[in-house]
């Protein structure tokens, strides 16, 4: 059951006016224009993403897994398509100091199933030693699989932070996209779901209505929290997936002062 309150247009302090549903619609239908506008510009540029030029390179470079040293190649699980996040790394840090973006970017995608129904495959890549790699992966609780690259050459082993994508024929492989900046959204769900909502994401660069919450939480929020789910940089903060993992102790330090990606 439905109610009515007995005046529908009363004003809320620091929220957009209130309507009724009639006029809530025509707003919306004025910005759906828009939004579809937004699709088809979107279409267009992957079709053109599409045609870029390739960049072929020797697909026997090794990189260190859980196995060893493997080629490029193993990547591809016999498939013609990778993609890969290339994930920032700073040595010798503790699994809580490192990268807020790179890992908050990693959790988003723990099952490749629908990329492997497309014949795409799905690798995590990063500069860490595979020693240091290996017991963060066990302690994020990561299921995709995650390679070294450190000291490999480009395009393997460069531009860490992004998304990139290869195509491989027969033992032939090219780089075909990588993304910059924002880019690596695309794979984000969670900031596509909180732009939808009425406060968005809760940081201090984004456009909203004059009045609403100004409680600015910042670049990586979505990192680190303590055992009540509250962002923080304090020493009760770990890794947000990780908050609850048995035996996981108060953080005092990201350990990473003088460190480097």
């Amino acid at each position: 059951m439905t109610t009515t309150p007995d005046d529908p247009t009363s004003t809320l302090p620091g929220h957009p006016p209130v309507v009724d549903l009639d006029s809530w619609q025509a707003a919306r239908d004025e910005l759906l224009v828009r939004e579809k506008a937004h699709t088809h510009e979107g279409d267009a540029i992957a079709a053109a993403r599409r045609r870029l030029p390739m960049v072929e390179f020797d697909g026997k470079v090794e990189v260190v897994g859980p196995d060893g040293p493997v080629p490029f190649l193993d990547l591809f699980q016999g498939r013609d398509e990778l993609v890969v996040y290339k994930h920032m790394w700073w040595d010798g840090a503790p699994h809580q100091g490192q990268c807020e973006g790179c890992t908050y970017a990693a959790w988003h995608l723990k099952d490749a199933v629908y990329l492997n129904a497309r014949g795409v495959s799905f690798a995590v890549l990063t500069a860490g030693r595979w020693e240091e790699v290996a017991p963060f992966v066990a302690f994020m609780g990561y299921t995709q699989p995650w390679y070294s690259v450190r000291d490999v050459a480009p395009p393997v082993g460069d531009n860490m932070g992004t998304l990139t994508c290869f195509l491989r024929d027969g033992e032939r492989v090219f780089l075909t996209y990588s993304t910059t900046g924002r880019g690596n959204e695309a794979f984000m769900g969670s900031f596509a779901l909180l732009d939808m909502t009425p406060y968005g994401r809760g940081e201090a660069w984004e456009d909203k209505p004059e009045g609403y919450p100004t409680e600015e939480r910042g670049a990586c929020w979505y990192w680190r929290a303590d055992a009540d789910g509250n962002p923080t940089w304090g020493p009760t903060g770990r890794p947000v997936p990780q908050w609850t993992r048995p035996g996981a102790t108060p953080a005092d330090t990201l350990g990473r002062q003088g460190q480097h990606h």
